[in-house]
């Protein structure tokens, strides 16, 4: 007999209430060997920055835990983290013995939909993590955008936007792993509908160290002359696109013939190299222009 996977959205203000009064009395403030943990295998985190991580070891070894790890029984001594794998971590590189640790009796669903948040909320993920993760919570525990806002504190269109990150070409996936690119940019070219010229403006804003302001306005530019040339070509009428592809088509090159008031305008008839271009000009039976130019 299968069992039908339930959604964890009313289900959430119990684990994680509102008013952040827990009272559920099934916490527990533990010690546990360092051994007797297993790392979560659904980890939202894939990536460590070294340098913080050092940070962390250090101020453990000044300080200890200051912040328990968050764990749950699921063998005769064994635990499985569930929040806080870089402090368990620096611990094993410190050789410490045991680390402090809340025990939560969740689920196996709930588990997983916890561990996600607790690390959305407790870990300083980067943008991509963060995005796979709410993209996480609302397809594997059939949460809404509006259940993710309110139990972690953003705004609906946030988690929107963090979402439609996923949708950027991978190399742009790549800068937001490495920090290249902030969420903040990435938000910002998610507005142009072609991935080359989102690669394309992702380079620039790199070379030029843009911020995230002086991104918008690259994008507001770049939006605004590709809405000029589509309705340019929106203006052109039947008749001008058809004596476009039929000179087109007898010169063997694109053709554009762009109209502007009291009847003047201009034909602009494009070549790709010089072979081309000698070829064009025979075609139209030129024959003393100087081709030296090209």
């Amino acid at each position: 007999m299968t069992s039908k996977k339930r959604g964890l959205g009313k289900g959430l203000e119990a684990l994680i209430p509102m008013d952040n009064e827990d009272k559920n009395t099934e916490d527990e403030l533990i010690k546990v060997n360092i051994d007797d943990i297993i790392p979560n295998p659904e980890q939202p985190r894939k990536n460590m920055d070294n340098e913080k991580f050092k940070e962390l070891i250090d101020s453990i070894k000044e300080h200890g835990v200051v912040q328990p790890v968050v764990v749950r029984p699921i063998d005769e001594n064994k635990y499985e983290l569930i929040a806080g794998e870089r402090r368990w971590r620096a611990c094993k590189e410190l050789s410490k013995q045991e680390i402090p640790a809340i025990k939560k009796n969740y689920t196996d669903l709930e588990a997983s939909a916890i561990a996600l948040i607790e690390n959305i909320q407790r870990e300083n993920l980067n943008a991509l993590e963060e995005a796979q993760a709410y993209d996480r919570l609302m397809s594997e525990f059939e949460l809404t955008q509006d259940d993710v806002s309110k139990r972690l504190g953003k705004s609906r269109p946030f988690i929107a936007n963090m979402v439609r990150l996923l949708n950027l070409p991978d190399e742009i996936k790549d800068m937001l792993k490495d920090g290249s690119l902030t969420a903040g940019h990435a938000r910002t070219l998610i507005s142009l509908k072609d991935k080359n010229l989102q690669l394309a403006a992702a380079l620039k804003i790199i070379k030029r160290n843009l911020n995230v302001r002086q991104t918008e306005d690259m994008i507001k530019k770049l939006l605004q002359k590709d809405n000029n040339s589509t309705n340019l070509n929106n203006k052109k009428d039947e008749s001008v696109l058809n004596l476009e592809n039929t000179i087109g088509k007898s010169l063997n090159a694109p053709v554009a013939i762009n109209k502007e008031k009291k009847g003047k305008g201009k034909i602009v008839i494009k070549f790709s190299n010089k072979d081309h271009f000698d070829k064009i000009v025979e075609l139209l039976s030129i024959s003393d222009v100087s081709r030296e130019t090209t």
